[in-house]
């Protein structure tokens, strides 16, 4: 199946004014008609092992408040996972939450190679022009969503807050979510970046502030969790945006004192 037509990504809102672009890898679980669903039902298509349920709307939504550029991958992650490296094991996974997944055992090189050039590359690519269309981006937010149950282990965060060293955004979101009542904030959980999940942002940050966000998909499966939780969190990024615009308007004060 190496003649795989390349997948561009979705784009919303392209001009957007926002200092920030928005990202969701995990957007949609498509997969062309020639992959027959890699051999899996259509119960565990629609589930999250091939995507992450609700991220799209909510991202869109978000997008929508902030006045945000948002760029989404279209395909199904079993096909190829886009927020993973070329190298990573789970890049193309063979089984899913256990689960084998018959059409991805024993790839070729050559398959291997033209679902990446057809689903991977392609997005990265949008994400790179994107940035480079748009100067006054200072930050990269990736938005998904994480299962209640993993492996028959109940998850108790309502969201979850990924960042690496850069922290500048994170904490301000964290600490703005905190003054919700009954809100459980995850910090690195339900994964951490060093488990491989942070390759978006570590690969376009380029400076940039970076964080990754995962809410609970049963709180995101309709148009009321999708608004509730885009509300919530663009609060909590407008203030970690606010944080980091004060934080770079004072260096660069300092800077100008330096030279005097």
């Amino acid at each position: 199946m190496a003649g795989i037509g390349r997948l561009e990504a979705a784009i919303d809102n392209a001009h957007g004014r926002a200092p920030v672009l928005l990202t969701c890898e995990h957007a949609s679980n498509f997969m062309p008609p020639q992959f027959s669903g890699l051999g899996l039902s259509q119960a565990q298509l629609a589930d999250h092992i091939a995507w992450d349920i609700g991220a799209h709307a909510l991202a869109r939504r978000l997008a929508t408040i902030l006045d945000a550029a948002l760029v989404a991958a279209p395909a199904s992650r079993l096909l190829v996972d886009p927020n993973r490296d070329i190298g990573a094991p789970d890049l193309i996974p063979e089984q899913a939450e256990g689960a084998p997944v018959p059409g991805n055992a024993g790839l070729s090189a050559a398959d291997r190679a033209a679902r990446i050039a057809a689903f991977h590359a392609p997005f990265h690519e949008a994400i790179e022009a994107q940035l480079a269309a748009s100067p006054h981006v200072e930050a990269l937010v990736a938005v998904h969503s994480l299962t209640p149950v993993l492996f028959g282990r109940e998850r108790p965060w309502h969201a979850g807050i990924l960042y690496a060293e850069d922290a500048r955004l994170a904490e301000v979101m964290i600490a703005r979510l905190a003054r919700e009542a009954n809100l459980n904030i995850g910090r690195n959980q339900p994964y951490a970046p060093s488990q491989g999940v942070y390759y978006t942002m570590d690969r376009h940050a380029g400076g940039r502030a970076t964080v990754m966000i995962e809410v609970r998909n049963d709180l995101i499966r309709d148009e009321i969790g999708q608004t509730r939780w885009a509300r919530l969190l663009a609060d909590a990024i407008k203030a970690a945006l606010a944080v980091l615009a004060s934080a770079e308007s004072q260096a660069n004060l300092a800077k100008i004192g330096g030279r005097n």
